[in-house]
């Protein structure tokens, strides 16, 4: 069955899961060369439906099955009347197995079969059927010079299963990748498609099963499931009896000399996402301009933690780090959030500090890292944050007994029981400042209204991204800001206030 992005299964696998379903529908008695045939009708279909008046083909072959199912779209192609040459990446009698009979079937129909040289001609549409799943080094010649070749040829560019170069666990480009138009994968969705570098190499996605038994494929491990509208943690309708004191009162607190607009923005999102009540301690010189943008909040001037003592034991949820800066008055700040019994979001500077071992992370906390503030709560590179995000997200929930939403494209949501969602929407135009401030804002105000840890970073993340995308279309220019009205309504479709 074929699925567009929009319309794809919640399962996620690494690329050793995928082999072993693929094994498991083997055993079960579908031989092997079928599923590649399978594969390829799929590819080839959705090529004719992504460019109807395409008429050319070329197709560069490696030496796994990933090639094996290029031959045989070549095939199909030439059947249908198309100008079909196959470009063949090394000796294609090293091809084995059902490769081996693809690249035969090829033969037989008397497709064009080059080997590929730097100066082989790129004609009509571009299939990618160099490299597949088992990729795990980096991309060495001349593998990597036929990447860049097909990145630079200024043609509609497919790929078969997967961009080739990109990890199929981790999404990072392994050296160099494909940057495809459209991808088509098979049986089991690879994690690696949705997060890292693969944001500028997938494209268009669509997924076929390849008639795989469900039976099977619901029975098999998974790495991670994508949030999805129909699959998204909900909060309970409102009965008309309700009142402020049953929706929580978050706490933020931040807003260093110099850093006020965070903490108020985290503020104003916790306000409009639903939180009963929202107080924020911050800088004395702060309150004027806090009272002037959210008078819905209590804010209080705040000069040492000793002041924060009365109000930590009426509240509900704490959000800590935006604006907090890492001086004097933010330790102490921070120190007193950590020795709170309540629920918590740390965010920012609150995660520097943490880093720098300053203070400890109490229990049933949500942190909300971006790459770099990931590396330095792992004490690695932010290149080795990203060059296995999801090992990252994990090693970070088993570290600090923490849900953590590790930020990005396709950011990660990891529990320290194992499990992890993924979120790849967003848009290009959120790359700005304040829109972490407005997240972790939202998360605050989901725990204050009930919901577990797990679940709250989760619908958090969704409602996000879905505003940025939402508002991104508007394009460069985005402000923080402008996503909250946007998560408010989008809130309010995933669970209205009243039935």
């Amino acid at each position: 069955m074929p699925h567009t992005k929009d319309d794809l299964p919640d399962a996620l696998y690494s690329a050793a899961q995928v082999r072993g379903l693929d094994a498991s529908l083997i055993a079960a008695g579908t031989q092997g060369f079928e599923l590649m045939q399978r594969a390829a009708r799929a590819t080839w279909r959705a090529l004719v439906r992504q460019w109807p008046s395409a008429n050319e083909l070329t197709v560069l072959a490696g030496h796994g099955n990933n090639a094996g199912d290029g031959y045989l779209v070549a095939v199909l192609a030439k059947r249908a009347g198309w100008l079909v040459r196959v470009l063949a990446v090394g000796d294609p009698q090293r091809l084995q197995g059902d490769a081996a009979l693809a690249h035969a079937e090829a033969v037989s129909d008397k497709v064009s079969i080059d080997a590929w040289t730097a100066q082989a001609e790129l004609r009509g549409v571009v299939l990618d059927a160099l490299l597949g799943t088992g990729l795990t080094g980096e991309v060495r010649a001349p593998y990597a010079d036929a990447i860049a070749a097909i990145n630079a040829c200024g043609l509609p560019v497919a790929a078969v299963d997967i961009p080739s170069g990109l990890c199929a666990d981790t999404g990072r480009a392994l050296g160099t990748a494909v940057h495809a138009d459209l991808t088509v994968t098979f049986i089991g969705l690879k994690l690696g498609l949705f997060t890292g570098d693969a944001a500028d190499c997938v494209a268009e996605l669509v997924f076929n099963d390849l008639h795989a038994d469900p039976q099977l494929v619901e029975a098999a491990a998974i790495s991670a499931r994508r949030l999805t509208a129909g699959n998204l943690p909900r909060l309970t309708a409102r009965a008309p009896t309700s009142h402020k004191g049953k929706f929580g009162h978050v706490l933020l607190i931040g807003g260093d000399l110099g850093l006020g607009g965070a903490i108020l923005l985290s503020a104003q999102s916790a306000l409009r996402s639903g939180a009963g009540m929202v107080s924020v301690a911050t800088r004395s010189e702060h309150v004027g301009a806090a009272l002037a943008r959210i008078p819905e909040a209590m804010v209080l001037g705040t000069s040492s933690a000793n002041q924060l003592m009365d109000l930590l034991q009426k509240v509900s949820v704490l959000v800590v780090g935006p604006g907090l800066g890492q001086a004097s008055w933010g330790r102490s700040l921070l120190s007193a959030a950590a020795n709170a019994p309540l629920p918590q979001v740390w965010d920012a500077d609150a995660l520097n500090q943490l880093a720098e071992e300053r203070v400890n992370l109490p229990k049933d906390c949500v942190i909300t890292p971006h790459p770099g503030e990931a590396a330095r709560l792992l004490g690695i590179s932010t290149a080795q944050v990203q060059a296995d995000r999801p090992a990252a997200a994990h090693a970070l929930s088993k570290k600090y007994t923490a849900v953590v939403v590790l930020k990005g494209a396709g950011s990660l949501i990891a529990s320290p029981d194992g499990r992890m969602a993924l979120c790849h929407q967003g848009h290009p135009a959120m790359a700005t400042a304040g829109l972490g401030d407005v997240l972790a804002g939202l998360v605050g105000a989901l725990l204050a209204q009930g919901m577990q840890a797990f679940d709250a970073a989760c619908l958090a993340v969704w409602l996000h991204a879905n505003a940025g995308e939402q508002q991104g279309k508007n394009g460069r220019g985005l402000a923080a800001s402008d996503l909250i009205p946007a998560i408010r309504q989008l809130l309010e479709e995933q669970a209205p206030c009243l039935k």
